[in-house]
């Protein structure tokens, strides 16, 4: 952050650098936990199928909290929305640790959710209001950190503790960084609160709720069983709930009281980028679920060594992207997004061809390095371009609405990709095929549909250009 801290005065530099890492730290226990479900199966003596709850309740309490947190951070003070989060998230993360049942630790769970989906949209807020346009690239590839490398060594991290101490050590190592983030950053954020006082939507949130969560829950679903009829019910009701929840938005958008103002939508470098970043996430997602898999279901890997493969990838991402927000700032998104879409496009359908029972463990790593190098092309460039034409009154709501269809692209591709997994075991195990062989075909198929989606990018990314600065006064579309 060099070049920009010259830019900024110290005191909001100490701020951005608060929230990113407390942000870093609560987006880790997204996936942090993936790893030890087979250990606290064990140790809880429940079903897999209750075991995925702890994953499962975490998606969905982000997916419902989100969405309100543009009304939250117009309503009160950076340093309450912060006292918050991060009072939610630590309490969460010690009560997980300490936690004697199954019961416990899934409410801590939800907790720690509530917390960390509302510092991912302070974070960006907090971003848009303290750093002029033309120098946010660079600042935003901090945060593209938080949201590409943290779910990234998540796996990797729990892989390390589990190999040598006990599960709860993943919360207890994490508490005290998540306490320290609190004690050092709550005096040093504004506590002054927005002039806006606007009434809290009570019919919105409860729509948010069946919505937003009942999306997620009917995606999860869908990977985990396919399209059985109670599946299909979750989801119909999901949308409609979704349906009503945008109509009652429209209207009370007319006198900025709406929960989640969707006029984000009416500036085209938002929608076209957030149509990107969905896909994106699709992708992502998709390899984050699938390629651990095909090393430890084909290949025989533990979760150890699996997390060590995929760590140099996270870790590349990490490194490029502050140099992509400082070339961001220079030449605006298509010269590093169209570039990154097709590398990426490459590299999935890769590792559909390439990969196979003696596939090289170094060609796995290359694939996977290259494939870091296309996301870090796309992330910054793609939170920036997608926020910056927004006027300071729509701050708040673009980065919740970013945020939530980042929950829906994961999920949503979660369910996509591992459906088409399953479908084509299931087919090759009715003809009789080899199981690992059906496995490899499966993945293959998985991989392909993720081609296709890096692919539909490419489009998205020729229509983006660098996006003007932003109307201070007036919500309007460009």
């Amino acid at each position: 952050m060099t070049e920009t801290s010259t830019k900024l005065n110290p005191k909001d530099l100490a701020t951005i650098t608060v929230l990113i890492v407390s942000a870093f730290v609560v987006i880790l226990n997204e996936t942090i936990m993936n790893v030890a479900l087979p250990v606290l199966m064990h140790e809880f003596k429940v079903s897999e199928e209750a075991i995925q709850w702890l994953s499962t309740i975490f998606m969905l309490t982000m997916a419902v909290v989100i969405p309100a947190t543009g009304f939250l951070l117009q309503r009160f003070s950076t340093r309450g929305v912060f006292m918050l989060a991060m009072g939610l998230f630590s309490l969460g993360t010690l009560l997980a640790a300490a936690a004697p049942g199954f019961s416990l630790l899934l409410a801590a769970r939800v907790i720690q959710a509530s917390g960390t989906a509302i510092m991912m949209p302070l974070l960006m807020t907090t971003v848009l209001d303290l750093v002029p346009p033309a120098r946010r690239g660079v600042i935003m590839g901090n945060v593209s950190i938080v949201i590409s490398v943290a779910p990234a060594i998540g796996p990797t991290i729990s892989g390390l503790i589990l190999h040598s101490l006990s599960w709860r050590f993943m919360f207890l190592i994490v508490a005290p960084i998540a306490l320290a983030a609190l004690l050092i950053g709550a005096p040093r954020l504004n506590k002054v609160a927005e002039a806006s006082k606007m009434p809290l939507s009570i019919p919105s949130v409860i729509l948010s709720i069946p919505g937003f969560g009942g999306l997620v829950f009917g995606l999860s679903r869908l990977s985990a069983n396919g399209l059985d009829a109670e599946t299909l019910v979750i989801l119909v009701v999901a949308v409609m709930a979704l349906v009503v929840f945008t109509m009652l938005q429209l209207r009370l958008q007319k006198k900025d009281h709406a929960l989640l103002d969707l006029r984000t939508f009416t500036y085209r470098p938002f929608t076209l980028s957030l149509s990107l970043m969905v896909l994106a996430m699709v992708a992502l997602f998709g390899v984050i679920i699938l390629l651990p898999m095909y090393l430890q279901n084909v290949r025989g890997l533990d979760t150890l060594a699996t997390g060590l493969m995929l760590l140099p990838g996270g870790l590349l991402m990490g490194l490029l992207a502050p140099f992509v927000g400082r070339i961001f700032d220079k030449v605006g998104p298509r010269p590093l997004m169209i570039p990154g879409a097709v590398i990426l496009t490459l590299v999935l359908f890769g590792y559909s061809r390439l990969l196979g029972a003696e596939t090289a463990i170094g060609v796995i790593i290359g694939l996977h390095l290259t494939m870091s190098l296309a996301l870090a092309l796309i992330f910054t460039p793609a939170f920036t371009t997608a926020l910056n034409p927004l006027p300071h009154s729509l701050h708040s709501h673009g980065s919740a609405v970013l945020s939530t269809l980042q929950q829906l692209g994961g999920a949503a591709g979660t369910a996509l990709l591992v459906g088409v997994l399953a479908s084509r075991i299931g087919a090759g195990a009715a003809a009789g095929i080899d199981p690992i062989q059906a496995q490899i075909n499966g993945f293959s198929a998985g991989f392909t549909v993720a081609s296709i989606c890096a692919a539909g990018m490419v489009v998205i990314a020729f229509f983006l250009s660098k996006a003007e600065e932003p109307a201070e006064a007036e919500v309007h579309a460009h």
